[in-house]
């Protein structure tokens, strides 16, 4: 069983937009905005200076924010939906 593609390195380029290096090797350009909903992000979504001190959490293979806040890395490495975004989809089927 081969273990998950995780990230293990990051630079926030402009805008929302960061480069991740992932364990496999490949390098990905990523657009965070559509991410970065819900209280835990408002900081990261209203002060650029904070949002570049974004870091790799080795341990979880994600990036992260000194608030706490983070995206799963199985969103970012396949390109899934964010959370919310399922949520809603599940929401508007009730």
């Amino acid at each position: 069983m081969s273990r998950p593609i995780r990230i293990r390195g990051v630079e926030a380029l402009h805008g929302y937009v960061v480069r991740l290096e992932l364990t496999d090797g490949t390098m990905k350009t990523v657009d965070l905005e559509r991410f970065l909903r819900g209280p835990v992000f408002e900081q990261v979504r209203s002060d650029p200076a904070f949002f570049r001190r974004i870091a790799v959490d080795a341990r979880a293979g994600t990036i992260v924010w000194p608030n706490g806040a983070d995206v799963d890395p199985d969103v970012l490495c396949q390109d899934l939906p964010p959370a919310w975004q399922s949520e809603e989809a599940t929401s508007h089927r009730a």
